[in-house]
């Protein structure tokens, strides 16, 4: 079995968690299960994805189907091409926010669709490893698509006027820096904007707080009004405010509500994750929206938002989901609706800090992991535990749980990956949320 193989995407340590010999047969039988006599394909700039490239696209030409090649690419751009030059298979080479030794491969189909484990990859990873490769008699063709400048004009579409702004922008050395200076121009001050694999000065990752010390001193020196921070293949952005201040990412969802929910505004749907701040929901109801809660990750959030025909949505860990991007997320557009909203309240003497203030309204714990095995009898002690002490108001079961209480609510789920329970809970206090943290800790210490 090929570890690589996760419940979103193929990713891993390239040479350890997969290899060349894998990427050849993904490449090879994955027309067949997407039945595709074309595939796009786009890649990152880690160290080893013009290998996997190649590869891959060996496979697929062996397969008898073409290769549309729109080259270097960040993960929303390739999503973008999909959905409009209607493919039904695309693979974007990337390893989003891991580190430089780790790569991978997002597959999507119709729509920028995505494939996760449940609804193809399963029967990729059985392909792979059971069926013989049989080189088709008529090699596929590789076509080389320029669609750089098309995708551009389509992202500055939605630039407003935000020159009042100072802004201090970190591409992670990923793939943001491949568009954002034809987008934003001269107007960011920018940090670690080439493309480089090697990430010099810190990790893609903008989540762990390590990885935007930079940005924060560079917001601080500046006296910027906002720090804005991609991870590797831009398909998630975060922010800062002028106080160097880390925002959590749910937060955002409430503050892009003042662009999609206008009074006029008839589809008023808009979309979040299990993990959601309670004050987020609750400024969300106060905007009149019609607020869903769904599962975690690109492979669940994308096909809800579609399916319920929602506005927008947004998700704790930075990626923000639009109705008019095919359903998918994308860092950089999530960046222009942020910067143009920032730019009319700068113009109205407000900042960033106090316009997100207003959504702050509990106690949050952030996520906390749990190194544990045996990670369904966790959360199901937990589970009876607090609903014996106290009646819940509200029971979600379909990530995990997230428990609501009068007072309190908690969110517990197992990563898909690792053994890992997720923890997070908001308390009306910070003194209750400590409580209930150490009532945590202390029933997990009797769960191996």
């Amino acid at each position: 079995m090929i570890k690589a193989f996760k419940s979103y995407d193929i990713r891993g340590i390239y040479g350890i968690d997969f290899d060349g010999e894998d990427v050849y047969r993904i490449g090879f039988f994955l027309p067949r299960l997407l039945n595709a006599d074309k595939v796009m394909v786009s890649r990152d700039m880690r160290l080893s994805s013009p290998q996997i490239h190649d590869l891959l696209v060996a496979g697929i030409t062996d397969s008898g189907a073409d290769v549309y090649d729109i080259g270097l690419a960040t993960t929303p751009m390739n999503y973008y091409i999909t959905a409009k030059e209607h493919f039904a298979a695309a693979v974007q080479i990337t390893a989003s926010h891991n580190p430089k030794e780790h790569n991978g491969l997002k597959v999507s189909t119709n729509n920028a669709a995505p494939i996760g484990y449940q609804n193809g990859l399963q029967q990729l990873e059985y392909m792979i490893e059971n069926e013989t490769v049989i080189p088709a008699q008529k090699k596929g063709k590789v076509i080389q698509m320029n669609v750089q400048t098309e995708y551009v004009q389509f992202l500055s579409a939605y630039c407003e006027d935000i020159s009042n702004l100072n802004i201090v922008m970190d591409c992670s050395n990923g793939m943001a820096g491949l568009l954002v200076e034809k987008i934003f121009h001269s107007m960011p001050q920018y940090l670690n904007l080439m493309p480089d694999g090697n990430f010099p000065s810190h990790a893609p990752n903008p989540l762990e707080l390590e990885n935007i010390v930079q940005l924060q001193q560079s917001v601080r020196q500046n006296g910027a009004d906002i720090g804005v921070i991609f991870d590797g293949d831009a398909d998630r952005v975060m922010f800062i405010d002028e106080n160097a201040n880390f925002i959590s990412p749910d937060l955002i969802i409430a503050f892009l509500a003042q662009h999609f929910l206008k009074s006029d505004t008839i589809n008023r749907k808009v979309l979040v994750d299990i993990r959601t701040s309670l004050g987020v929901i609750e400024s969300l109801k106060e905007m009149n929206a019609e607020v869903f809660m769904w599962k975690v990750g690109r492979a669940n959030a994308a096909v809800k938002l579609r399916e319920i025909d929602g506005l927008f949505g947004g998700e704790l860990a930075g990626h923000y989901y639009f109705k008019d991007f095919y359903y998918s997320d994308s860092g950089i557009l999530a960046a222009i609706l942020v910067l143009n909203l920032l730019a009319k309240l700068k113009k109205q003497n407000s900042t960033f800090s106090k316009a997100i203030a207003q959504y702050i309204r509990y106690a949050n714990s952030g996520e906390i992991n749990f190194q544990i095995e045996n990670k369904s009898l966790a959360m199901e002690t937990l589970k009876n535990h607090f609903c014996h002490l106290q009646p819940p108001v509200n029971i979600y079961d379909f990530d995990g749980y997230r428990i609501e209480f009068n007072d309190w609510w908690m969110n517990i789920r197992a990563s898909n990956t690792e053994s890992y329970l997720r923890f997070i809970a908001e308390a009306k206090t910070k003194s209750l949320l400590n409580e209930k943290i150490k009532e945590v800790e202390k029933i997990l210490q009797t769960i191996q």
